[in-house]
Order: C-alpha cells, then sequence, then structure tokens
C-alpha cells in the first residue's frame, strides 16, 4: 500500500520550511553518513492520527524579480499538481493577499486536486483574524490560520488533510500487479524504455531534458502477466539553475518511489554514475524497494573484456551503501537486453517479499557467531539469543540481544552478509532492528 502525498506550494519566506520542520520532527536531519542519501530536506515521512503520508517541500525559489517568481511559483505549482495526491497551499497574512498568489490559485483549482489553504504567521487569532477573510477572495476553500513557527492551528490543518485521503489508500484493482518506478536523471532514456516496453509511442520522447511533464503510468503485458511502469521523467526545463532540476527530479522519483514496488534506476553509461544518481537511487534505498540499477547507452560505448567489470566497480563504489542491487547493461535504442528486465523484476520481486523460517534463520546465524566471535566492550561480550523476521518488502529482522550498545554497525553488517549468502536477497535491502532481552 503506497503513502499518500502531500507537497507544499508558496511564494518565498511565507514559512514552507518552518512548517515542513513543524511536522517531520527529527526525521529530516539524516544523520547517517551513507553516501548518496539526499540532505535538502525535500521530503520526509510524517503520521497524524494513525495516517501515514510522505511530505514533500516544494520550495528553494530564491529569484531576483517578480516576474521569475510567478513562473517559478507556477512550475512549483505543477509539480505538486502531478505528483501529490493533496496540497498544502501556503500564503502569508502578513504580506497579504498578492498577485502570485492568485496565479498559483486558479492553476490549482483547475487542477481539480484537493487543496487545503493555509494561512501562515497567525500569531494571534484576535488580532489577525479579520486579515484572514481576505483569503477566501482566492475561491479555493476557507483558509485555515495557523503559524508554523508558534505550532498553532496545525491539527485542524492535518485534519483537513488526511480528510482528503481515499479511505482505500492502496486498495485500487491494481493492486495485485507489480509496480515499477523508472527513475533518474533527465534525458537518460526513462521514456524511450517505457515505449520499448509497451511496443508504442505512449510517452513525449525528445532530447529535451525533462520533455516530459506528468508521471505517467502504463500498463503493459508480458508472457502473459501484468505490469505497471511508472515513467518519472517529469520536468521541463525552464530554470537554468542546475539546483533547482536536481531537487525537482528528485521530488518526482520521491513520490513515484513511494507508489512502487520495484525501483529501475536508470543511469547513463556514457555519463558513468553521478552523484545525482546517487542520490535518487539512496531514496529507493532508504524506502526499503527492490532496486535494479540499469546502465543505459551501453550500444555507445567502446568494449573491451574488462569494460562490464570496470563499469560495475564504479558503479558499486559510488553506490556503496546498496551492494544488493542488480545492475543490467541495456540499450533501450537497440533493445538490447530488455526482455530479461521483466526476469529481473520478477526475481526482485520474489526476494523483496521472501519469508523465511525462524528456525532455519537461527541456524545460520549460530554459525555466523561460531564463526565470528560477537564484539565486547570491558569485559562484557554481545551475546546474540534469537533472530525473527517479522516483515516483508523489504524483509526486517528482529535480533534479540543482551546490550543494545555492543551491536556494533559492522556486526550487524556481517550477519546481513550471512544470511545474504545463505537465501539470496538480491536486489532487495535488508532492515535490521534490535531489540535488548535480560538474561533470565
Amino acid at each position: 500500500m503506497s503513502k499518500p502525498v502531500v507537497a507544499i506550494v508558496g511564494r518565498p519566506n511565507v514559512g514552507k520550511s518552518t512548517l515542513f520542520n513543524a511536522l517531520a520532527g527529527e526525521r529530516i536531519s539524516i544523520v547517517k553518513d551513507t553516501p548518496g542519501v539526499t540532505r535538502d530536506r525535500i521530503y520526509a515521512d510524517v503520521t497524524w492520527l494513525k495516517h501515514e503520508f510522505t511530505m514533500i517541500d516544494t520550495g528553494g525559489i530564491e529569484p531576483e524579480s517578480k516576474d521569475i517568481i510567478i513562473s517559478q511559483m507556477r512550475e512549483q505549482a505543477q509539480i505538486a499538481i502531478d505528483t501529490a495526491d493533496v496540497i498544502i497551499f501556503m500564503t502569508d497574512v502578513r504580506q497579504g493577499l498578492v498577485d502570485a498568489d492568485a496565479k498559483v490559485a486558479d492553476m490549482l483549482r483547475r487542477s481539480k486536486k484537493p487543496v487545503v489553504l493555509v494561512v501562515n504567521k497567525v500569531d494571534s487569532f484576535e488580532k489577525y483574524m479579520a486579515d484572514v477573510y481576505e483569503f477566501y477572495n482566492l475561491g479555493i476553500g476557507d483558509p485555515i490560520p495557523i503559524s508554523s513557527s508558534s505550532m498553532l492551528g496545525l491539527g485542524d490543518m492535518l485534519d483537513q488533510v488526511i480528510a482528503h485521503f481515499p479511505e482505500d489508500a492502496g486498495a485500487d484493482e491494481d493492486q495485485d500487479i507489480p509496480k515499477i518506478a523508472i527513475v533518474g536523471k533527465p534525458n537518460v532514456g526513462k521514456s524511450s524504455l517505457v515505449n520499448r516496453l509497451v511496443g508504442e509511442n505512449r510517452v513525449i520522447v525528445s532530447n529535451v531534458a525533462g520533455t516530459t511533464r506528468d508521471a505517467v503510468d502504463t500498463k503493459v503485458k508480458f508472457h502473459g502477466k501484468e505490469y505497471i511502469f511508472i515513467d518519472t521523467a517529469g520536468l521541463r526545463r525552464k530554470s537554468k539553475i542546475k539546483e533547482e532540476l536536481e531537487r525537482f527530479s528528485i521530488i518526482r522519483a520521491v513520490a513515484a518511489v513511494e507508489k512502487a514496488d520495484v525501483v529501475i534506476v536508470m543511469i547513463d553509461a556514457t555519463e558513468g554514475v553521478t552523484e545525482q544518481d546517487a542520490k535518487i537511487a539512496g531514496i529507493a534505498h532508504e524506502r526499503g524497494k527492490g532496486i535494479i540499477i540499469a546502465v543505459n547507452k551501453w550500444d555507445a560505448i567502446e568494449k573491451d573484456d574488462k569494460t562490464i567489470y570496470k563499469h560495475k566497480e564504479k558503479i558499486r563504489q559510488t553506490l556503496s551503501f546498496m551492494p544488493y542491487a542488480q545492475i543490467m547493461f541495456i540499450s533501450v535504442l537497440t533493445g538490447q537486453r530488455l526482455p530479461k528486465i521483466y526476469e529481473t523484476i520478477d526475481a526482485v520481486i520474489e526476494n523483496n517479499s521472501m519469508r523465511v523460517a525462524t528456525g532455519v534463520l537461527n541456524e545460520i546465524v549460530t554459525e555466523a557467531v561460531a564463526m565470528q566471535q560477537p564484539p565486547s566492550d570491558k569485559g562484557k561480550r554481545l551475546k546474540i539469543y534469537y533472530v525473527t523476521q517479522v516483515a516483508v518488502k523489504p524483509p526486517t529482522f528482529v535480533i534479540f540481544v543482551n546490550d543494545k550498545e555492543l551491536m556494533h554497525f559492522s556486526y550487524t553488517r556481517y550477519l546481513e552478509n550471512r544470511i545474504r549468502d545463505a537465501f539470496g536477497f538480491e536486489g532487495t535491502s535488508l532492515k535490521f532492528i534490535i531489540r535488548e532481552r535480560k538474561d533470565d
């Protein structure tokens, strides 16, 4: 079941980031030093009254002139419209209603997407309520007064947001069909891949980076089995600013990854693996999805007997946080190895949903512990009592130990490698939860 996506849209300095940080709490300060995990605070997981959703901050606009503000606001609103299930449109009671607000409200109204209009910086309801009423003129519903810095009115706002979530989120008719998100930088061949797999030109393809605007879901049948491909090209290159372009492609990727069972990270063989590829792959890794790395344009590379080895080595180095990912070398142009994509998707889905019996799992762990002693500190040694699998997608294991502090990251990684040696789990991350259980 995919989590709903909520996007925050608004002019500069209306308090989007303050609201984002207030709702996201500690989750946004990523302390893990994992290469490729984005630190731009673009998205976070939020829970409100048992509802979980992914929140996206579309902020980051700092233009010089009014015209640029309006055009970039529209760009930002379009991204929210394309990717979000619900849009929080933020305005500022102290700046009042301005032209840019009205223009964006017009777009949002026509999109038919649910919009929650919030008026920020209302630190005193008595003082500012008369000014809040002015925002009824936008014609997109009742303005909700909040103060993101003082945490006022956030509950009322979130009640409105979750009221727009479908009751049966994730229970659509296609829920049993595997969903595959194709993510990557602009112009890497994502739309062309979908077109080759579908056998018709469903998605606009051109050499202009970011031709596709909407994230497009396409149903494909192969050997009697159905798949849904989510193409996330989703960028119009109006902005010349590289950071903005990267930010927008990451926003698209987050929304698509959320819906998917398997994520195909497309890399351009002629460019090699880049830092932005690592950021996008990091999103899928964090969310525990099945992952395939498809190196496209392989036909354009001059090869010798070491070429594949060298490329794999470079990818493994840059994406060292996900050594389990499946790597494929393809050419969308010539069709090279494309049928094998389905075989790989099926294998990754199976591994992402695999369950291991507790007895067998503990045999493997006992053997691993015998081969490499657990760490100790000040004379106290780590004891592992038993391990059990508690979930799939991704496979999640609880390890019961005598002292959590003694369970070093490196030893968890060692046990993970032994479990992978025994059961495979290619193409999927594994999650480990360490629990303490005192000696009887």
